[in-house]
Protein backbone atom coordinates (compact mmCIF):
# COMPACT_ATOMS: atom_id res chain seq x y z
CA UNK A 1 0.00 0.00 0.00
CA UNK A 2 2.87 2.45 0.72
CA UNK A 3 4.79 1.81 -2.73
CA UNK A 4 0.87 2.61 -4.33
CA UNK A 5 1.03 6.07 -2.26
CA UNK A 6 4.54 6.43 -3.59
CA UNK A 7 3.98 5.31 -7.06
CA UNK A 8 1.26 8.11 -7.22
CA UNK A 9 3.33 10.47 -5.32
CA UNK A 10 5.85 9.54 -8.54
CA UNK A 11 3.11 10.18 -11.01
CA UNK A 12 2.55 13.84 -9.89
CA UNK A 13 6.05 14.66 -10.14
CA UNK A 14 6.23 14.13 -13.36
CA UNK A 15 2.80 15.94 -14.63
CA UNK A 16 4.38 18.77 -12.68
CA UNK A 17 7.97 18.44 -15.61
CA UNK A 18 5.58 17.60 -18.48
CA UNK A 19 2.96 20.98 -18.76
CA UNK A 20 1.87 19.86 -22.17
CA UNK A 21 0.93 15.82 -21.00
CA UNK A 22 -1.79 15.13 -18.70
CA UNK A 23 -0.96 11.85 -16.90
CA UNK A 24 -3.80 9.81 -15.70
CA UNK A 25 -3.15 9.27 -11.88
CA UNK A 26 -4.24 5.44 -10.75
CA UNK A 27 -7.58 5.41 -9.00
CA UNK A 28 -7.02 3.84 -4.98
CA UNK A 29 -9.92 2.22 -3.83
CA UNK A 30 -11.13 4.02 -0.34
CA UNK A 31 -9.00 2.51 2.37
CA UNK A 32 -10.06 2.86 6.25
CA UNK A 33 -10.26 1.93 9.90
CA UNK A 34 -13.92 1.67 10.42
CA UNK A 35 -13.97 2.53 14.25
CA UNK A 36 -17.39 2.38 16.26
CA UNK A 37 -17.43 2.52 19.78
CA UNK A 38 -20.55 0.55 21.24
CA UNK A 39 -22.21 1.72 24.62
CA UNK A 40 -24.85 -1.12 25.52
CA UNK A 41 -27.51 -1.93 28.13
CA UNK A 42 -29.56 -5.13 28.59
CA UNK A 43 -32.34 -6.17 31.04
CA UNK A 44 -32.03 -8.84 32.92
CA UNK A 45 -33.01 -12.50 32.30
CA UNK A 46 -32.92 -11.69 28.19
CA UNK A 47 -30.47 -11.59 25.17
CA UNK A 48 -30.50 -9.09 22.35
CA UNK A 49 -29.30 -9.32 18.82
CA UNK A 50 -30.47 -6.14 17.29
CA UNK A 51 -28.93 -5.13 14.06
CA UNK A 52 -25.79 -5.80 15.29
CA UNK A 53 -24.02 -8.67 16.44
CA UNK A 54 -20.42 -8.04 18.28
CA UNK A 55 -22.35 -6.82 21.38
CA UNK A 56 -24.25 -9.66 21.83
CA UNK A 57 -21.26 -12.22 22.18
CA UNK A 58 -19.23 -9.83 24.37
CA UNK A 59 -22.61 -10.32 27.08
CA UNK A 60 -22.52 -14.59 26.06
CA UNK A 61 -18.66 -14.38 27.75
CA UNK A 62 -19.71 -12.25 30.51
CA UNK A 63 -22.64 -14.79 31.12
CA UNK A 64 -20.61 -18.28 30.57
CA UNK A 65 -18.54 -16.86 33.55
CA UNK A 66 -20.64 -16.08 35.78
CA UNK A 67 -21.47 -19.70 36.54
CA UNK A 68 -25.05 -19.25 38.54
CA UNK A 69 -29.01 -19.59 37.42
CA UNK A 70 -29.65 -16.28 37.39
CA UNK A 71 -29.41 -13.58 34.78
CA UNK A 72 -28.82 -9.71 36.03
CA UNK A 73 -29.19 -6.73 33.84
CA UNK A 74 -25.52 -5.91 32.23
CA UNK A 75 -23.85 -3.05 30.39
CA UNK A 76 -21.02 -2.77 28.14
CA UNK A 77 -18.45 -1.02 26.14
CA UNK A 78 -17.10 -1.97 22.95
CA UNK A 79 -14.88 -1.18 20.10
CA UNK A 80 -15.49 -2.75 16.56
CA UNK A 81 -12.23 -2.44 14.32
CA UNK A 82 -12.74 -3.36 11.17
CA UNK A 83 -10.23 -2.60 8.54
CA UNK A 84 -12.20 -1.91 5.58
CA UNK A 85 -11.48 -1.24 1.62
CA UNK A 86 -14.28 0.13 -0.73
CA UNK A 87 -13.02 -1.87 -3.48
CA UNK A 88 -15.73 -0.05 -5.78
CA UNK A 89 -18.86 2.02 -6.09
CA UNK A 90 -20.39 -1.45 -5.29
CA UNK A 91 -18.14 -3.62 -3.28
CA UNK A 92 -16.64 -3.13 0.14
CA UNK A 93 -14.99 -5.92 2.22
CA UNK A 94 -13.66 -5.94 5.42
CA UNK A 95 -11.65 -7.67 8.59
CA UNK A 96 -10.68 -6.72 12.31
CA UNK A 97 -11.16 -7.04 15.78
CA UNK A 98 -13.45 -6.64 18.45
CA UNK A 99 -12.91 -5.82 22.02
CA UNK A 100 -15.11 -4.45 25.30
CA UNK A 101 -15.25 -4.27 29.03
CA UNK A 102 -18.73 -5.01 30.61
CA UNK A 103 -20.95 -4.82 34.17
CA UNK A 104 -22.87 -7.35 35.61
CA UNK A 105 -25.54 -6.09 38.11
CA UNK A 106 -23.55 -4.42 41.21
CA UNK A 107 -20.22 -5.81 40.18
CA UNK A 108 -16.99 -3.93 38.64
CA UNK A 109 -16.21 -3.34 35.25
CA UNK A 110 -14.09 -5.62 33.91
CA UNK A 111 -10.60 -5.52 32.08
CA UNK A 112 -10.73 -4.54 28.57
CA UNK A 113 -10.61 -7.71 26.24
CA UNK A 114 -10.46 -8.29 22.43
CA UNK A 115 -13.18 -10.92 22.31
CA UNK A 116 -13.71 -11.83 18.26
CA UNK A 117 -12.89 -11.39 14.88
CA UNK A 118 -15.29 -10.55 12.02
CA UNK A 119 -14.79 -10.70 8.27
CA UNK A 120 -17.40 -9.69 6.01
CA UNK A 121 -18.26 -8.17 2.74
CA UNK A 122 -20.89 -5.53 1.71
CA UNK A 123 -22.35 -5.66 -2.42
CA UNK A 124 -24.85 -4.01 -4.60
CA UNK A 125 -26.46 -6.81 -6.36
CA UNK A 126 -28.28 -4.06 -8.31
CA UNK A 127 -28.08 -0.73 -8.81
CA UNK A 128 -30.68 1.61 -9.38
CA UNK A 129 -29.05 4.82 -11.46
CA UNK A 130 -32.72 6.74 -11.87
CA UNK A 131 -34.25 3.24 -12.98
CA UNK A 132 -37.97 1.99 -11.59
CA UNK A 133 -36.16 -0.79 -9.60
CA UNK A 134 -34.87 -0.33 -6.72
CA UNK A 135 -30.67 -0.57 -5.47
CA UNK A 136 -30.19 -4.53 -3.58
CA UNK A 137 -27.31 -4.69 -1.19
CA UNK A 138 -26.44 -7.93 0.79
CA UNK A 139 -24.27 -7.72 3.69
CA UNK A 140 -22.70 -10.52 5.07
CA UNK A 141 -20.31 -10.83 7.91
CA UNK A 142 -18.66 -13.94 10.24
CA UNK A 143 -17.62 -13.52 13.80
CA UNK A 144 -15.69 -15.63 15.78
CA UNK A 145 -15.36 -15.30 19.45
CA UNK A 146 -11.60 -15.12 20.81
CA UNK A 147 -11.99 -14.92 24.34
CA UNK A 148 -11.26 -17.40 27.03
CA UNK A 149 -15.01 -17.85 28.41
CA UNK A 150 -16.65 -21.32 27.96
CA UNK A 151 -19.02 -20.25 25.30
CA UNK A 152 -16.98 -20.22 22.12
CA UNK A 153 -19.22 -19.00 19.68
CA UNK A 154 -19.79 -18.34 15.65
CA UNK A 155 -21.83 -15.86 14.72
CA UNK A 156 -22.97 -15.87 10.74
CA UNK A 157 -25.31 -12.18 10.39
CA UNK A 158 -27.07 -11.07 6.73
CA UNK A 159 -28.60 -7.98 5.89
CA UNK A 160 -30.48 -7.80 2.64
CA UNK A 161 -32.04 -4.47 1.92
CA UNK A 162 -33.44 -2.90 -1.00
CA UNK A 163 -33.10 1.79 -1.06
CA UNK A 164 -35.21 2.76 -3.39
CA UNK A 165 -34.42 6.56 -4.19
CA UNK A 166 -37.09 9.40 -4.75
CA UNK A 167 -34.89 12.10 -6.39
CA UNK A 168 -31.82 11.91 -9.15
CA UNK A 169 -29.58 12.65 -6.45
CA UNK A 170 -30.62 10.21 -4.33
CA UNK A 171 -30.33 12.44 -1.07
CA UNK A 172 -34.16 10.81 -0.28
CA UNK A 173 -35.64 7.10 -0.10
CA UNK A 174 -37.19 4.41 1.23
CA UNK A 175 -35.92 1.56 2.43
CA UNK A 176 -37.25 -2.29 3.22
CA UNK A 177 -35.06 -5.00 4.58
CA UNK A 178 -34.51 -8.09 6.40
CA UNK A 179 -31.67 -9.40 8.51
CA UNK A 180 -31.07 -13.17 9.90
CA UNK A 181 -28.20 -14.02 12.73
CA UNK A 182 -27.66 -17.42 13.43
CA UNK A 183 -25.04 -18.07 16.61
CA UNK A 184 -23.69 -21.90 17.19
CA UNK A 185 -22.10 -22.41 20.48
CA UNK A 186 -18.78 -24.90 20.42
CA UNK A 187 -20.76 -27.25 23.14
CA UNK A 188 -24.01 -29.33 23.06
CA UNK A 189 -24.98 -27.61 26.31
CA UNK A 190 -26.00 -24.37 25.00
CA UNK A 191 -28.16 -23.06 21.80
CA UNK A 192 -29.13 -20.38 20.81
CA UNK A 193 -32.26 -20.41 17.95
CA UNK A 194 -31.86 -18.08 15.24
CA UNK A 195 -32.81 -14.31 15.08
CA UNK A 196 -35.10 -12.72 12.17
CA UNK A 197 -35.28 -8.75 11.75
CA UNK A 198 -37.82 -7.06 9.37
CA UNK A 199 -38.24 -3.66 8.74
CA UNK A 200 -38.79 -0.81 6.78
CA UNK A 201 -37.61 2.66 6.50
CA UNK A 202 -36.30 5.47 4.84
CA UNK A 203 -33.83 8.53 4.47
CA UNK A 204 -33.14 12.12 4.20
CA UNK A 205 -29.81 14.11 3.25
CA UNK A 206 -29.64 18.23 3.33
CA UNK A 207 -27.99 20.05 1.08
CA UNK A 208 -24.78 20.14 3.87
CA UNK A 209 -24.42 16.75 3.79
CA UNK A 210 -25.99 15.45 7.21
CA UNK A 211 -27.91 12.49 6.53
CA UNK A 212 -30.78 10.82 8.84
CA UNK A 213 -31.57 7.38 8.58
CA UNK A 214 -34.67 5.42 10.28
CA UNK A 215 -35.88 1.82 10.12
CA UNK A 216 -38.59 0.71 12.35
CA UNK A 217 -39.46 -3.71 12.14
CA UNK A 218 -39.89 -6.57 14.07
CA UNK A 219 -37.14 -9.04 15.92
CA UNK A 220 -38.04 -12.23 16.09
CA UNK A 221 -36.24 -14.42 18.40
CA UNK A 222 -36.95 -18.15 19.15
CA UNK A 223 -34.90 -18.29 22.52
CA UNK A 224 -31.77 -20.15 23.67
CA UNK A 225 -30.23 -22.18 26.50
CA UNK A 226 -27.09 -21.32 27.80
CA UNK A 227 -24.95 -23.88 29.89
CA UNK A 228 -27.25 -23.72 34.15
CA UNK A 229 -28.58 -20.39 33.03
CA UNK A 230 -32.22 -19.86 33.07
CA UNK A 231 -33.64 -20.44 29.44
CA UNK A 232 -33.84 -17.19 27.25
CA UNK A 233 -37.15 -17.03 26.40
CA UNK A 234 -38.29 -16.72 22.61
CA UNK A 235 -40.10 -13.62 21.69
CA UNK A 236 -40.85 -11.36 18.63
CA UNK A 237 -40.80 -7.61 19.36
CA UNK A 238 -40.52 -3.53 17.84
CA UNK A 239 -36.58 -2.65 17.45
CA UNK A 240 -36.57 0.81 16.08
CA UNK A 241 -32.66 2.49 15.03
CA UNK A 242 -31.77 5.91 14.02
CA UNK A 243 -28.84 6.61 12.14
CA UNK A 244 -27.10 11.01 11.56
CA UNK A 245 -24.23 10.39 9.45
CA UNK A 246 -22.17 13.97 8.28
CA UNK A 247 -20.62 12.69 4.51
CA UNK A 248 -18.47 14.68 2.27
CA UNK A 249 -19.35 15.96 -1.65
CA UNK A 250 -18.15 12.08 -2.56
CA UNK A 251 -20.68 10.42 -0.13
CA UNK A 252 -17.67 9.19 2.00
CA UNK A 253 -18.97 8.95 5.73
CA UNK A 254 -16.44 11.45 8.47
CA UNK A 255 -19.07 11.04 11.22
CA UNK A 256 -21.80 8.85 12.61
CA UNK A 257 -23.72 8.67 15.27
CA UNK A 258 -26.79 5.38 15.65
CA UNK A 259 -29.34 4.90 18.66
CA UNK A 260 -31.30 1.84 18.42
CA UNK A 261 -33.92 0.43 21.09
CA UNK A 262 -34.86 -3.42 20.78
CA UNK A 263 -37.49 -4.70 23.04
CA UNK A 264 -36.36 -8.10 24.30
CA UNK A 265 -39.12 -7.90 26.20
CA UNK A 266 -37.89 -5.27 28.20
CA UNK A 267 -35.86 -2.15 26.54
CA UNK A 268 -32.48 -2.71 25.46
CA UNK A 269 -30.65 0.03 24.61
CA UNK A 270 -27.69 0.82 22.19
CA UNK A 271 -25.42 4.09 21.20
CA UNK A 272 -22.86 3.57 18.98
CA UNK A 273 -19.93 6.81 17.93
CA UNK A 274 -18.76 5.71 14.03
CA UNK A 275 -15.53 7.70 13.25
CA UNK A 276 -14.01 6.42 10.19
CA UNK A 277 -10.04 6.84 10.46
CA UNK A 278 -8.89 6.96 6.28
CA UNK A 279 -5.63 6.14 5.02
CA UNK A 280 -6.85 6.88 1.52
CA UNK A 281 -9.96 8.64 0.35
CA UNK A 282 -11.55 9.56 -2.96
Amino acid sequence: MLSLCLSGAALGEDDGDDGDTAKARPALPNFYLDMRTIYSTLPSGSLSIGFSTPPLLSTLANLSSLGTRTTPSSRSISVDLPLTVDVNDQLSIYGGVSGGSSQTGTGPWTDFAIFSFTVGFQADIYQQNGGMFPTITIQSNATRSISDAPLATTAYNTILEADYALNADETRGLLAGAQYARILVDTPLAHVNPDIIGYVGGYYQWDNNWKLTGRFGVQSFDGAQLLNLTPFPAFTQPIVRFDLDRMDDDDNRLFGITAQIAWTPKPSYQLTLRTPLYAIKN
